[in-house]
């Protein structure tokens, strides 16, 4: 086990977001955090990794409890890609090679701009690599937010809809080269999915989330009619499609 949330709650001074949320992930999975506008999907990332501070509970990496982390440490644990992204003036490898930060003591090394140079490599960034990040494109940016994570060599990756930006072409791109990266370097990735059918696709496991709780969780066998309908308020069939699961309203 990589990552485990434990009797997690947590509540905003106006109302309650989550109650005794349970789950772990293992080294080697995807994750899909699923659920309907306002169910505390954000809230939920953002309390893993210490962006908010749940009321109970606890949130272990590595059997590291991450409250009691230095910033430091918990980014050398935790990469997040949120949904809000900033373009500054700085060049797409300088934005990069910020991941490494939590690594660097004065000057960047060798071993470090080695990382940064394979990661915009991955995710096809290696002729935007000395563009201003204000001169690009809503998907290009948000690939470069991702690769900067992917740049910090985190045990976990969290990531609130990473592809929301990106075209089709690059929502599979994108996808794959973090399920590879995950099963290649053992790590874990947990993502805020609002496509059903590219969380089918990609996740090895699922959270539904539904009135502050978990509805359901577990692999592929969680995702069923009956509890897309109950989750979403919406009618829907699973069909086969090359050995893909879609997930069809009716």
């Amino acid at each position: 086990m990589i990552l485990s949330v434990q009797g997690l709650s947590f509540k905003y001074p106006s109302r309650s977001v989550l109650k005794n949320i349970n789950f772990s992930v293992e080294k080697g999975e995807c994750l899909a955090i699923l659920g309907t506008n306002g169910a505390g999907k954000s809230t939920l990332l953002k309390c893993m990794d210490h962006i908010l501070k749940p009321q109970f509970g606890a949130v272990l990496v590595e059997e590291d409890e991450i409250f009691k982390l230095s910033p430091m440490k918990l980014a050398q644990k935790i990469g997040y890609v949120s949904q809000q992204q900033v373009s500054i003036k700085t060049t797409v490898f300088d934005s990069v090679l910020l991941g490494r930060k939590p690594y660097i003591k004065w000057n960047a090394s060798k071993e470090d701009l080695e990382i940064v140079s394979n990661v915009i490599n991955m995710l096809g960034l290696k002729d935007y690599s000395l563009r201003y990040l204000d001169e690009l494109s809503g998907g290009e940016l948000q690939k470069v937010i991702i690769a900067r994570a992917l740049a910090q060599e985190p045990k976990v990756l969290l990531l609130d809809e990473p592809t929301s930006n990106l075209d089709l072409k690059n929502q599979l791109e994108v996808i794959k080269i973090i399920k590879e990266i995950v099963k290649t370097q053992q790590i874990a990735a947990i993502m805020i999915v609002h496509d059903l059918n590219l969380a089918m696709r990609f996740a090895d496991k699922f959270v539904l989330l539904k009135d502050e709780n978990i509805f359901a969780v577990g692999g592929t066998e969680v995702m069923t009619s009956e509890n897309i309908e109950s989750v979403y308020s919406v009618p829907v069939v699973i069909e086969k499609c090359r050995d893909n699961l879609v997930v069809v309203p009716l």
